[in-house]
């Protein structure tokens, strides 16, 4: 997969306002570390993770979005009228219906000849949106796009640890799978895209290749549609292993391509999950850990935020910069793989 003509403009993102330390969390849950003699920090410990950040009570997904979503059109100096394309791309949604881009568009005042909707592909689906905005851009059916996602992590990390202290039969076994909820963080992102013009200095979106594994879609799986308690069952270890073979592959073939090779690149961004996973990535597809710009310690996992945001932030403080090469790095459960390759020409 091959782009000419698009071009990553504009990211904004917002954070929300409390930050909420992995110590936090552990206090609420001293009776179950107490009973089960597990011992304090260790949530810290085994992801990397000291603190992620959490909306006030009650702001939706949508709200989140527009945040970043307002921030990039002051960044880019656009005005509503003319975005387009607008993809909502969370795993968080308002709600089943309608869709949540619809709360956004009107929240933001795009036009009504804006074409609208949402995508989701757990944490890949803002990769997997900018994909489909890219082929749309370079096909020449929209001139741009706005892409937006807001993850809410409040809600599940509330119902786990509520689930886990109502638990008296837990062991250090069966809580296991509870363990990754605890890892998740709130954010939005939103990054504006558009055909690439010749005096453009932004960054462009050049290639990219994916992998499926889909054998492995139990490993992670969230509330049924329906459930009137958010909880999420992660087969942690399992996963992890099964994701970074998914990514083994999806780098062969990424990295196939001339150009994208490991020393060609300056940079990565990845989806954020955990310490363990970072340090197995990056050995299992021999790559320079010193070149991954990480936000885990202290964002968690964002979900569908957490790699855009990264290279978001990376673009802000100019560690990620003009005359370097960038590869987004993305696993979702499923399992699924995306990997973008981005030119940020001199």
């Amino acid at each position: 997969m091959r782009y000419s003509h698009v071009c990553l403009h504009t990211f904004g993102y917002a954070l929300p306002p409390r930050t909420v330390s992995s110590e936090e969390l552990e206090r609420r849950l001293a009776p179950v570390y107490e009973r089960l003699k597990l011992p304090f920090g260790r949530l810290e410990m085994m992801s990397g993770i000291k603190e992620r950040r959490f909306w006030d009570p009650g702001t939706r997904p949508s709200q989140g979005a527009v945040l970043a979503g307002r921030k990039v059109l002051a960044q880019a100096g656009l005005a509503p009228e003319q975005i387009e394309c607008l993809i909502f791309t969370s795993v968080s949604r308002d709600m089943m219906e309608p869709a949540t881009a619809s709360f956004v568009h009107n929240s933001l005042g795009l036009s009504e000849d804006c074409l609208l909707f949402d995508m989701s592909n757990a944490c890949l689906g803002f990769l997997d949106g900018m994909v489909v905005l890219a082929n749309m851009i370079e096909l020449g059916q929209v001139k741009n796009g706005l892409l937006v996602a807001g993850e809410t992590a409040e809600e599940l990390v509330d119902s786990t640890i509520e689930a886990l202290l109502a638990d008296t039969t837990l062991s250090r076994r069966s809580i296991k799978p509870a363990f990754a909820s605890l890892t998740i963080g709130s954010g939005s992102v939103a990054l504006y895209m558009c055909r690439a013009e010749d005096a453009m200095p932004q960054p462009r979106l050049i290639h990219g290749a994916w992998r499926a594994n889909t054998t492995h879609s139990n490993l992670c799986q969230g509330s049924q549609s329906g459930s009137a308690t958010t909880l999420m069952n992660t087969d942690s270890e399992e996963l992890l292993r099964r994701g970074v073979e998914t990514a083994l592959m999806t780098w062969q073939a990424f990295s196939a391509e001339p150009g994208w090779q490991a020393t060609d690149i300056d940079m990565f961004f990845c989806h954020q999950v955990g310490s363990a996973h970072a340090r197995l990535l990056f050995d299992t597809l021999d790559l320079e850990s010193k070149k991954n710009f990480e936000t885990l310690a202290f964002l968690g996992n964002v979900g569908s935020v957490s790699a855009p945001v990264t290279l978001a932030m990376a673009i802000e403080q100019k560690v990620f910069q003009p005359g370097q090469r960038g590869a987004i790095l993305g696993i979702g459960s499923g399992i699924n793989c995306l990997m973008l390759g981005v030119d940020w020409g001199k």
